[in-house]
């Protein structure tokens, strides 16, 4: 049942309550109904469009785009999401996040021209992003696309270029159980005659047929662009523009060249109408910043945030872990929503942790952390509860030194069988604060899952005064 409508002036936490109750499913694909919105607001962007979808690595590259042609000197509107810690950080209008009062002007508008049409709580911020980036104005708008493509909010704009980043497995019950299936679902970002930047290495057959059946230019990486580096710089090779001796992006991880290429790719391809020169790519790249992405806090121990929540992720976050060193113990703090692959997400990084610290997520989609203990006891071979103040680990040589991103560190030997402890929490604080007891300065912390387990986290750290957010 919905709630009253908040009357004039009310908070920006009422109109987000407000919004849950609003439609009655909270996923609910589709555009019909915010175009018909839309529509009565008269809605359009009078500037450069950048679309980006893909399973993983949308916030990255949106992020590079975005403190690229900041550096440029262009106004860019970056719509994000979802969020860590508060709701604004899903718009941003030249590097600052909308204000409260900039968002709940742009709600009641919306409100009041919906006229009976029930929009989601996804569809109606995505309409006061856009809103909000029409009033600016903009010269580039980065839009991240929420969940598939075809049939997502974002989808009603029509982008001069779009970016997909990787094709996997997630969201299966709303895009198909197959990658073939999921890429042709976001490989509908795509316009006709505009470029169409595909950054997954082994694209789905169904993304290349659908670009060529709406005559989409389609940017292949290895075929139209591609990178290559070593420990010092990289470089970047497109169609008939190469970035040479860049520094190494300021976001960590062994995927973000392949995500910088995108959107060097998508930048290329948009040259007539944006001009970015090489000092504006280095400074971008060097100065770019979005927590929970492999972020590795200073100080010890070593403590990781990543918010990756699907197999490809925790494929991408344990070669991360792999290129770190070693490290005696490692305290994975999990919560996941129970609509993702948990199983085969935890046991990619299974034989990368030591104990298990698993916290319960509340809301409808949230998993109880009992349920995620039960699933790691089983992939890691337990058949009973350990007792969680006791450490027993077992030592596994990792790679010693650092590796720069993009340089795959040496295989780790796979392991048949460990005394890995798993122990239960009713919240990520909780975890986090029991890992952090348990850890000595040469131990790691890696907290993950999901975006409402790093979230918690991170507020833990930004009350202590830790600088977590830059």
């Amino acid at each position: 049942m919905p709630l009253s409508a908040p009357s004039q002036g009310a908070a920006l936490a009422d109109w987000l309550a407000y919004l849950e109750t609003l439609h009655p499913k909270a996923i609910d694909l589709g555009l019909e109904r915010i175009r018909a919105v839309a529509g009565r607001l008269s809605l359009s962007l009078d500037c450069v469009k950048i679309t980006v979808a893909g399973t993983n690595g949308k916030g990255s590259t949106c992020a590079m785009l975005e403190s690229m042609l900041l550096t440029a000197g262009y106004k860019v509107g970056k719509y994000t999401s979802p969020h860590l810690l508060r709701f604004n950080e899903r718009i941003r209008v030249n590097g600052e996040e909308a204000s409260d009062a900039d968002i709940v002007a742009q709600l009641e508008r919306i409100e009041a021209a919906r006229d009976g049409v029930t929009l989601t709580y996804f569809e109606m911020t995505t309409l006061a992003a856009l809103l909000l980036f029409q009033a600016a104005p903009l010269d580039v708008a980065v839009l991240e696309v929420g969940l598939g493509g075809r049939l997502d909010a974002v989808n009603l704009i029509d982008a001069d270029c779009a970016i997909l980043t990787s094709v996997d497995l997630d969201h299966t019950q709303y895009l198909g159980n197959t990658r073939e299936a999921i890429g042709l679902e976001k490989a509908h970002v795509f316009r006709a005659g505009k470029p169409a930047i595909c950054a997954d290495p082994v694209p789905p057959q169904t993304v290349i047929d659908h670009a060529k059946a709406i005559g989409a230019d389609l940017w292949r990486v290895g075929v139209d662009f591609n990178y290559s580096g070593d420990r010092q710089q990289w470089a970047y090779g497109g169609r008939s523009q190469r970035r040479n001796a860049l520094g190494y992006p300021a976001l960590r991880g062994a995927n973000q060249l392949l995500n910088a290429s995108a959107a060097l790719a998508a930048l290329e391809a948009l040259r007539d109408r944006l001009v970015v020169t090489q000092q504006d790519v280095r400074q971008g790249l060097l100065h770019v910043s979005l927590p929970g992405r492999m972020q590795i806090l200073p100080g010890l121990p070593a403590t990781i945030l990543d918010v990756g929540h699907n197999p490809h992720a925790a494929s991408a976050l344990g070669q991360n872990l792999d290129s770190m060193g070693h490290y005696p113990h490692t305290y994975a703090v999990i919560g996941m929503l129970h609509d993702k692959d948990i199983e085969t997400t935890l046991s990619r990084l299974s034989r990368r942790v030591d104990r298990w610290l698993c916290a319960t997520l509340g809301g409808p989609r949230g998993t109880t952390a009992q349920e995620l203990a039960d699933i790691v006891r089983r992939i890691s071979g337990e058949q009973a509860p350990v007792d969680p103040f006791i450490a027993q680990t077992s030592e596994i040589s990792r790679p010693a030194g650092e590796h720069k991103p993009g340089v795959r560190a040496a295989p780790r030997p796979a392991v048949a069988s460990r005394d890995v402890e798993v122990s239960t929490f009713d919240s990520p604080e909780q975890a986090f604060a029991e890992a952090r007891r348990l850890a000595t300065d040469n131990d790691r912390i890696l907290v993950f899952g999901s975006f409402a387990t790093v979230g918690p986290v991170l507020d833990v750290l930004r009350r202590e005064g830790r600088d977590v957010l830059s």
